[in-house]
């Protein structure tokens, strides 16, 4: 399941792609704060990679929202993420961790996996390789750019808010 985990911001700088962007070189992330896609907050399920994916993200709080995601196939934890939007300065940025279905951390210990803010409109927050879409008060689709052995697809997560 590594192998096609969210491992991807290496070389996506390098890749053109429908859903998601990446700043230019040089570019800086735009002004942003996190009142702006607070919309995100919620219980959020979808299907992806033959499984149930599932993010909890909470309300905006201490300069962050946090989350945390699990991916179920089989009856059985794939991978978790743990992660959180961030204020920083006068911008965001998406940073995420990565552990397996026991909790043993795929990225080094004080490494995360960062997204940083391309571009904000009102229903729609695209972070470097990661775009969020409100579609509804109780649909959100998620776009992310993988890498799996050389080749770069964007995945959809297209989630329903849990009731």
């Amino acid at each position: 399941m590594k192998s096609i985990a969210l491992i991807l911001m290496f070389s996506a700088g390098l890749v053109s792609a429908q859903e998601t962007l990446q700043l230019a070189e040089g570019q800086s992330s735009p002004k942003a704060n996190l009142e702006e896609v607070s919309w995100i907050e919620g219980h959020w399920t979808g299907e992806a990679f033959g499984g149930i994916a599932e993010e909890i993200w909470s309300a905006p709080l201490g300069n962050s929202m946090m989350f945390v995601f699990r991916m179920v196939n089989d009856d059985k934890v794939s991978f978790y993420e743990s992660g959180h939007i961030q204020q920083l300065d006068e911008s965001l940025i998406l940073q995420l961790k990565h552990f397996d279905g026991n909790m043993r951390g795929w990225e080094e210990k004080n490494e995360t996996i960062d997204f940083k803010l391309v571009k904000l409109e009102p229903n729609k927050v695209y972070f470097e390789g990661l775009t969020m879409e409100k579609i509804s008060d109780d649909q959100m689709n998620i776009w992310v750019l993988i890498e799996d052995e050389g080749k770069t697809d964007e995945v959809l997560f297209a989630y329903t808010k849990a009731k």
